[in-house]
């Protein structure tokens, strides 16, 4: 029933747009005998050619998860201060491109930083196809600026690293026994106020057969600070489950898997020049304040084309 709702809006939405197009051909004929209309049309046709290449996109998602909600997990590199300030800028980033979107956020947990700045936070991003946008922005993230915590305002570079995983819908793909769960309550450690810090209303849990280890501390109560744990775990085992497969397809192709953090996927600089830089689609922008304001529409996009390059290679 979830998929047949799918494609039911799929296709309200390609007859939506076949509809804007004929009444757009009607103006247009109308247009041409009236020099007050033309501006009209014009604008028509560019926010018309901006929803077919949205509705191309999203018929491009081929992914058996793409059309859905997103967790996406920030996680500070080493390097202190320098590396959590940064965390928090691209956490603001990707909450200002979810409203920009029009997207439903959710912060699920926020781990804060020790002088400023978050060490994580794991943000829930509900809207069609969040999944299959956001997977673009899976990687290491790299920024070289001055710094504003450095005494002698040098150079600094720093590292943060972003998971973007599918949402699990619960007992369809995972199942998960509660024999295997080990649940541990703790006070929370972020802003919230007295009853926060007084109860022990943040929750761990951790399963035992991966070792997978999930918190959540943001609500005021023990009982949904379990569900979020619940719910970011099932997304953590549909993850794994994703990754097994995965490197079971490379090894039978005899594609090199890489492990662990890798090189970052793009480059933000604010110092000697500014610039950010995606270094699998080599496209780039001068406006890296507008970046990290949450403009990153052209790099999602860029990087489709390449994926649907490689595809239709």
């Amino acid at each position: 029933m979830r998929r047949l709702s799918e494609l039911k809006r799929t296709v309200e939405r390609w007859r939506g747009l076949e509809k804007r197009v004929a009444d757009l051909g009607e103006l247009i004929e109308l247009a041409e005998e009236d020099a007050e209309l033309q501006a009209e049309v014009a604008e028509e046709v560019q926010k018309v050619s901006r929803r077919l290449e949205e509705l191309e996109f999203q018929k491009a998602f081929s992914g058996e998860y793409d059309s859905r909600n997103a967790i996406l997990a920030v996680h500070a590199g080493a390097g202190g201060t320098e590396s959590q300030d940064w965390a928090e800028m691209l956490m603001r980033m990707y909450l200002r491109w979810a409203e920009r979107n029009e997207y439903k956020t959710d912060i699920l947990d926020v781990s804060p930083g020790d002088e400023a700045g978050i060490k994580s936070a794991v943000i829930q991003v509900d809207g069609e196809y969040a999944m299959g946008y956001l997977k673009s922005e899976h990687g290491v993230h790299r920024l070289v600026r001055l710094s504003p915590y450095d005494a002698d305002h040098a150079r600094h570079t720093s590292f943060a690293l972003v998971e973007v995983i599918p949402e699990a819908r619960e007992e369809v793909d995972v199942k998960i026994d509660s024999s295997e769960l080990k649940v541990d309550t703790f006070r929370s450690s972020g802003p919230g106020g007295q009853h926060m810090q007084k109860t022990s209303s943040a929750v761990r849990i951790t399963h035992l057969p991966t070792g997978i280890v999930v918190t959540s501390q943001n609500e005021r109560s023990q009982h949904q600070n379990k569900d979020i744990a619940m719910r970011i775990l099932r997304s953590r085992l549909l993850e794994m489950e994703l990754k097994k497969k995965e490197e079971e397809r490379a090894r039978m192709k005899g594609e090199r898997v890489d492990a662990g953090w890798g090189s970052q996927i793009r480059s933000y600089v604010l110092h000697p020049y500014k610039m950010v830089k995606d270094h699998r689609t080599n496209y780039q922008v001068g406006n890296a304040e507008a970046v990290l304001d949450g403009e990153i529409d052209d790099f999602i996009m860029a990087y489709l084309r390449s994926l649907s390059g490689q595809e239709n290679d």
